[in-house]
């Protein structure tokens, strides 16, 4: 049983932690956070042309040669988008928690997606766990540079390290 779900996000890419405490206390530091799983927007894998016929928004050009200016919706399509991968991280947030039986989720992500996961994530999760989040793109981040930060915002516990 691991006591903390470390979630990092932003707009592409999802990584998934686990806190756990070393095997050795005495001759390791620790505790250590542990990648186990990380998931990619497949949005953010397509070119504009795989996503659009008209790469170029709002104009057309009419049988007289004139432009015209229209709006194609490409926002709404977007936000559709980022709802789906949202949905995708809060379903595998529900995974980990029960398969570690988490009682605390860190999740720290850029605003705009945090806003579409406390939507989506709100049904999903039971009652007793307990979220803290932070606003933040730090998904590029090592583990252990990505514990410092949240230690440092008093999120997770400090590394205790051994000396040799």
């Amino acid at each position: 049983m691991t006591q903390f779900l470390v979630t990092a996000v932003n707009g592409t890419k999802a990584r998934f932690f686990t806190l756990e405490q070393a095997e050795l206390p005495e001759y390791e530091s620790g505790p250590n956070l542990i990648e186990q799983k990380d998931l990619c927007n497949p949005a953010n894998d397509l070119a504009g042309k795989d996503l659009w016929t008209n790469v170029k928004t709002g104009r057309n050009q009419g049988s007289a040669g004139q432009a015209h200016g229209y709006d194609d919706h490409r926002e709404n399509h977007i936000g559709e988008l980022g709802r789906r991968f949202a949905q995708t991280i809060a379903a595998e947030i529900v995974n980990l928690t029960q398969t570690h039986r988490s009682q605390r989720l860190v999740l720290v992500a850029e605003p705009q997606i945090l806003g579409l996961l406390r939507e989506t994530l709100g049904p999903l999760v039971p009652k007793n766990l307990q979220i803290q989040e932070l606003a933040k793109d730090l998904c590029k981040l090592k583990p252990l540079e990505l514990h410092e930060h949240l230690a440092l915002k008093n999120l997770l516990p400090a590394r205790k390290k051994v000396s040799s």
